[in-house]
């Protein structure tokens, strides 16, 4: 980097996002210093402009960032400066936990979020722990990889990990910034793939997306729906809103599982004879590793899943934060540094 700052948008206190020039700082052990050409707007990033969860002031927030990097702190192996790669929500395993003894670095005791414990990626410039990037596959520009390291790689870890096989029936409950995503991951991984959205609009997106079915929550019941198709193998749970589940949840076959991905305020209510008699369950699903982030973003390259985006000037990220947590992004905004 030739200047000794770079521009950032942080919050600095709940609902208030500013732009701010920050000073340049060198990568510590582990980490690089990256220069940032694009970073999703997510509604996870409301855990920070809201201040949902615990903050150190002000915050940048973001966790869909690419870019390339710039700098390389000590005992960083494999990673080389130039090297286009992505941050996501999680920000690196610490190694020595009892989960990462286990393999399990998607749960691990000690890992910061990006954007919440560390500054993200509504900024030029990001510093990041090697032990969290992603590559970047050279095919996707940096616009479209974005939301893929958080939209893409939560839909595409959860049906990559769920008990059903291709050629098995999967609803993808809620089309909207996850939802668009998973019809078209589940469609490409070989499932039957049947989508459930509120209202007959959805539908030309839903069977253009790649769904065999569709199902208008408004106008019928979807667990009868998923029933007369056979029942559901797996209910992926995109809508940030529980009712949806409960009113769907029948609709799984014997052993079948609902997995929930969207996050909404209200508790989830199942009979406990809907679970017990058909052996149904409910499990939920955070995101996944960067082994898998690096799985997702090839696949997707591979295979065109693509997220539908709109892109803005870093300057205009409080307006674009703003749009998404009124529901009027489609589906995707990306920031784009230059």
């Amino acid at each position: 980097m030739s200047s000794e700052t770079y521009r950032a948008v942080q919050a600095v206190r709940p609902g208030q996002l500013e732009l701010t020039r920050k000073p340049l700082q060198e990568p510590g052990p582990g980490e690089v210093r990256i220069c940032v050409e694009a970073c999703g707007v997510c509604h996870s990033d409301a855990a920070t402009v809201a201040g949902l969860f615990p903050i150190t002031w002000p915050r940048v927030p973001g966790h869909e960032a690419v870019g390339r990097i710039d700098a390389l702190g000590s005992s960083v192996h494999g990673w080389t400066v130039g090297q286009r790669v992505g941050v996501g929500f999680l920000g690196g395993a610490c190694g020595y936990c009892d989960y990462c003894r286990g393999g399990d670095l998607v749960n691990c005791r000690n890992q910061g979020y990006t954007g919440v414990h560390v500054d993200g990626g509504y900024a030029e410039v990001m510093i990041a722990k090697a032990a969290g990037l992603v590559s970047i596959p050279e095919s996707l520009s940096s616009a479209d990889a974005a939301p893929l390291l958080c939209a893409g790689l939560t839909t595409f870890s959860a049906l990559r990990n769920c008990p059903a096989k291709p050629g098995d029936l999967v609803a993808v409950l809620g089309i909207g910034g996850l939802g668009h995503l998973a019809v078209q991951y589940a469609r490409h991984m070989g499932f039957e793939v049947a989508a459930i959205a509120r209202g007959s609009d959805k539908e030309q997106l839903a069977r253009k997306l790649g769904a065999h079915h569709f199902i208008d929550s408004a106008a019928t019941s979807p667990a009868e729906a998923l029933t007369a198709l056979g029942g559901a193998a797996v209910i992926l749970v995109t809508a940030a809103a529980n009712k949806p589940l409960s009113d769907a949840f029948k609709g799984l076959r014997r052993g079948g599982t609902s997995v929930m991905l969207g996050v909404g305020p209200d508790p989830i209510e199942l009979h406990s004879a809907d679970l017990v008699m058909s052996s149904r369950s409910v499990e939920g699903a955070l995101t996944g590793n960067p082994a898998t982030g690096d799985k997702a973003l090839r696949f997707s390259a591979l295979t065109g899943v693509s997220a539908m985006i709109e892109t803005v000037p870093l300057e205009a990220a409080a307006d674009a934060y703003s749009r998404m947590m009124a529901g009027k992004a489609r589906f995707r905004i990306v920031l784009v540094m230059r």
